[in-house]
């Protein structure tokens, strides 16, 4: 060991030693937290909760938990796997410590996250993926309550940044809601994608240089409306007005030249799925304007179950965008790829989102930010030292490179 660097000690590689030291792999985010000056970033931020003696300093108490979700912990407790290799992370707060510190910014601060630097225009913009997901609860929480999937627990709802097919995606906002939250309840939606722009770096106003992308729940006047008045690009989930009849009466005019083949996720055709531009075919007079209105049909996979949607068994979808250029299939195919966040949703709770382990619901939102710090620090790590490996895009499962021990003189 060599003298410290910033909050943890520095490390040289020597193949001299015979003890061995857990988690070194772990370095790969030290190393990322410093590039960045994540430590001292959250050093400054928590300053003010620090107590007068006291001996561990709460950004360095965050950044830890934070480094210990990330390698694949799962409650506070679970900070013992720092605690045992004080040669390769300093000293460790105890279980007490942070239990207190918790509390306190539970009591008094709400969470912040951070934000990814992006050169973005219209023709690239930054995309913003909204997408919500349940948290099961196994006891009594504050908050926790039934979910429309006849669970118990919660229904955060978070925004990521989408680094596209070559990168992970920092989580840029979340809202910790109860588990009886609706799914298509405006003001969520509005005050998460409110945070999110915030994270953006630029501090000039976002324009058509953002994408905003959500699924079916983002499909409301109000919302559409919102974005409109920000003067976002977006492209969101939509269902077809009218009752079934008239929808698969105004689908079966559409002239079969007018369906284009649609894409698979390489971006060539896909054998049976077209998609068609319907948006003078229903009244969109309630609705922004400068909405466009694409429906793609394709055949059900086998096995999959037949919906009363489905127009001479072809499965119906729509979106809904006020994109003015491009072909129809590549607008249709950047919307299916906001499958993505579903992604970063499954990495998040590999993180410490599959748990939310506390009573308080205050303290839980203190959680879920950390989980947002652990999943940033994750791909602010990919970013900077796995730009050239294929491990880029690999989820916390399979970066077991963190887990590999170091030896120890």
């Amino acid at each position: 060991m060599k003298k410290r660097s910033g909050p943890y000690p520095a490390l040289a590689v020597d193949g001299q030693g015979s003890s061995v030291v857990p988690n070194a792999g772990a370095v790969l985010l030290l190393r990322t937290a410093e590039t960045v000056d994540l430590g001292v970033a959250l050093s400054s931020v928590v300053a003010r909760w620090r107590r007068p003696a006291a001996r561990h300093d709460p950004g360095k108490v965050l950044l830890d938990l934070a480094v210990s979700l990330a390698v694949g912990g799962d409650c506070l407790a679970d900070l013992a796997q720092l605690r045992a290799a004080p040669e390769v992370f300093g000293p460790v707060a105890s279980d007490p410590t942070v239990s207190r510190l918790i509390d306190t910014l539970a009591a008094d601060a709400p969470a912040a996250e951070h934000a990814p630097d992006h050169h973005a225009d219209a023709s690239r913009p930054v995309v913003i993926d909204v997408d919500a997901t349940l948290v099961i609860a196994h006891s009594e929480k504050e908050s926790a309550a039934p979910t429309f999937k006849r669970g118990f627990g919660f229904h955060p709802l978070w925004a990521f940044c989408d680094h596209g097919q070559d990168g992970t995606g920092e989580s840029l906002a979340f809202l910790l809601r109860a588990g009886n939250a609706g799914s298509n309840t405006v003001v969520d939606h509005i005050a998460v994608l409110r945070a999110a722009l915030a994270q953006l770096p630029g501090g000039r106003r976002p324009g058509k240089n953002v994408l905003v992308r959500v699924d079916g729940a983002g499909g409301t006047h109000e919302l559409l409306a919102w974005l409109t008045r920000r003067r976002l690009s977006y492209s969101i989930g939509f269902s077809l007005p009218g009752d079934l009849a008239s929808i698969q009466a105004k689908l079966a005019t559409i002239p079969d030249d007018l369906w284009e083949p649609a894409y698979d996720a390489d971006g060539q055709p896909r054998d049976g799925a077209f998609v068609a531009e319907v948006t003078d075919l229903f009244d969109l007079s309630g609705w922004p304007p400068g909405m466009r209105l694409i429906v793609r049909k394709e055949r059900p996979h086998p096995g999959a179950q037949l919906r009363i949607t489905d127009l001479e068994g072809m499965r119906i979808t729509a979106i809904v965008t006020n994109t003015r250029r491009g072909q129809l299939a590549d607008l249709e195919l950047r919307h299916r790829r906001r499958a993505r966040a579903e992604d970063r949703i499954r990495a998040a709770k590999d993180t410490g989102l599959a748990n939310l382990p506390l009573h308080d619901f205050a303290s839980n939102q203190i959680w879920c930010a950390i989980v947002a710090l652990a999943a940033d620090l994750l791909a602010w790590m990919q970013t900077l030292a796995l730009a050239e490996h294929s491990a880029r895009r690999w989820e916390p499962k399979r970066l077991r490179l963190l887990s590999v021990a170091g030896r120890r003189r």
